[in-house]
């Protein structure tokens, strides 16, 4: 993956809704889903999923089918992974280092 379209991706999921609608079709993958049951499932207005829907799609990261009379959008998983390889592949200068998730503290 380039840099500009690294970019382009992190600036299209730098927006709370847009965030929400991807993983939403993330979550409904490979199936995909209507604007119609998005606009139900995430409370956002249909011209506003409009919007952001198209800014996924421009970015890459969203594609659209037409299924007879519904249009289908649907994760591009392969995008997502080549944009999650970008932002890795220099992770642990090149060592092999698997991911550790520290124990939260609480205190009381």
């Amino acid at each position: 993956m380039e840099e500009k379209t690294a970019v382009l991706a992190l600036a299209a999921l730098a927006q709370e809704a847009r965030l929400r609608v991807f993983r939403a079709l993330v979550g409904a993958a490979p199936d995909g889903m209507t604007p119609g049951a998005l606009s139900a499932l995430l409370d956002v207005p249909a011209s506003t999923l409009s919007f952001h829907l198209k800014e996924l799609v421009h970015a890459g990261l969203v594609s659209v089918e037409r299924e007879g009379r519904h249009l289908f959008y649907r994760p591009s998983v392969e995008h997502m992974n080549a944009l999650l390889g970008y932002l890795t592949d220099h992770c642990c200068q090149g060592r092999s280092c698997g991911t550790t998730r520290s124990r939260r503290r609480t205190t009381c």
